[in-house]
């Protein structure tokens, strides 16, 4: 009987437990062979993980495994219900938390540095450390760029929208909350979700991709509802199956700001702090750019995340729900 150990963590309110024990290889000679895997092979860690009745549509798994680069100290692969994925910044701040206060990296305190690699490369992880708690991380996260800016997007019901094209670890389409009449609060979250369907459909089906090396297959992952009310940058990142994400979202956070520094309206090096639904805060800045307001750019995400419990789980080999299952009451109108 395989039994798997979890730490549950969440980085701003978004859940990312953290799987330390337990997985079976995973086959690949890089960390993107093995997401690939995961997708396209085999997904039965997926589903044992995130399909109920172990799992929920709410949040993420974070698979840790041994590095393939020499040079990082952790690997890791967040699992969604959708599929594995290349980056999430706000997983980031999970793994280095639950890495260091768990004692798989040593920790130096006032300031421990984590390489961690991840299948979109590496990134770098400085944790404030305090007591033996992780009080704060600081990720640098792979490069961002925009591949279109005031794009205009035919979406069925709500008629042509201007959305912009961005990649932060992965492509988001950006929207301005403004031009569909909705405020990003608590209260909106089902109607966001909603839109985010149908504007997501529209821009699979229209915006077309660059494909380029080291990215694997290109393709738009999420739709970011953005929006500055009361001087606030307010971020809501849609998820599969149609949740909104609990914290600003890192990889969102990079796409916005390339394309914040390609309108010229963020420097170099200059504090912006985005808002989740829930309150919730990351730092941001940009800490390179390709040329000036290129949109090319790399970022730094700082954000908090705490341990709420360890965890073990397994599936009995009687267990006719071993590889989960999902129902549309709570993962919506495309579940299986």
């Amino acid at each position: 009987m395989q039994i798997i150990e979890l730490a549950g963590v969440h980085a701003e309110g978004e859940i990312g437990r953290v799987l330390l024990k337990g997985a079976p290889a995973i086959p690949g000679h890089t960390l993107r062979e093995k997401m690939d895997y995961l997708n396209l092979v085999d997904d039965s860690l997926i589903r044992r993980c995130l399909f109920e009745p172990r799992g929920s549509a709410n949040m993420t798994v974070n698979l840790l495994l041994e590095p393939v680069d020499t040079s990082a100290d952790i690997a890791f692969i967040p699992l969604q219900p959708d599929g594995a994925h290349a980056l999430s910044g706000s997983n980031c701040i999970c793994v280095t938390t639950a890495a260091l206060e768990i004692g798989t990296v040593a920790m130096r305190e006032p300031l421990t540095t984590v390489a961690i690699e991840t299948p979109a490369g590496r990134v770098e992880a400085r944790a404030k450390c305090r007591d033996g708690k992780c009080e704060r991380v600081t990720v640098k996260m792979a490069p961002s760029f925009v591949e279109h800016l005031d794009h205009a997007l035919e979406v069925p019901g709500l008629g042509q929208l201007k959305v912009d094209v961005a990649y932060g670890g992965c492509f988001f389409v950006l929207v301005e909350a403004e031009q569909l009449g909705v405020r990003l609060v608590k209260q909106a979250a089902r109607r966001l979700v909603e839109l985010a369907a149908v504007i997501k459909q529209a821009a699979q089906e229209q915006i077309h991709l660059a494909q380029r090396p080291g990215l694997g297959s290109c393709k738009i992952e999420y739709v970011m509802f953005t929006d500055t009310e009361d001087g606030k940058r307010l971020n809501c990142n849609i998820i599969h199956p149609g949740r909104v994400d609990r914290s600003p979202c890192g990889t969102g956070c990079g796409a916005r700001l390339a394309i914040l520094h390609r309108r010229g309206q963020v420097a170099v090096n200059q504090p912006v702090t985005f808002h989740s639904l829930i309150g919730s805060t990351f730092e941001c800045r940009i800490v390179e750019q390709a040329e000036p307001r290129s949109g090319n750019i790399t970022h730094e995400i700082s954000g908090r995340a705490w341990i709420y419990s360890r965890e073990k789980y397994w599936a009995d080999a009687t267990d006719p729900y071993a590889n989960g299952y999902v129902l549309s009451d709570t993962w919506g109108p495309n579940a299986e």
